[in-house]
């Protein structure tokens, strides 16, 4: 009665090992384009505050997360953002005005 009892317990831990083996533990690709380094990106945001346009290839990438871009509309900025070609997207991590803008927004503000 023991061995037996041993025997169904080495059996059932062997087929939870092999059940568990079959499920796949590589990331999805929206993890690996997470994990990925953050890229610089110069150009203009889009009016609507939801586009964002290359400098460098004036290619136009659709932002995900538009709410980081909220007071920049329009606006030449230097984007810091992990971009995934395949969805033509962007994901923005943080926003700087180029110095041109800034110098012009300084005069506009002392002529008033």
């Amino acid at each position: 009665m023991k061995k037996l009892m041993v025997v169904s317990v080495t059996l059932a831990l062997l087929m939870s090992t092999l059940a568990l083996a079959q499920y796949d533990t590589k990331p999805d690709d929206s993890t690996q384009a997470k994990a990925a380094k953050a890229v610089s990106l110069s150009g203009k945001i889009g009016d609507d505050g939801k586009t964002f346009t290359s400098d460098k290839d004036k290619k136009s990438w659709t932002v995900a997360n538009p709410e980081a871009l909220k007071g920049h509309e329009g606006h030449d900025v230097t984007l810091k953002a992990h971009a995934d070609a395949a969805k033509n997207e962007i994901h923005v991590v943080s926003v700087k005005m180029n110095k041109e803008m800034k110098d012009t927004m300084k005069k506009d503000q002392m002529q008033k």
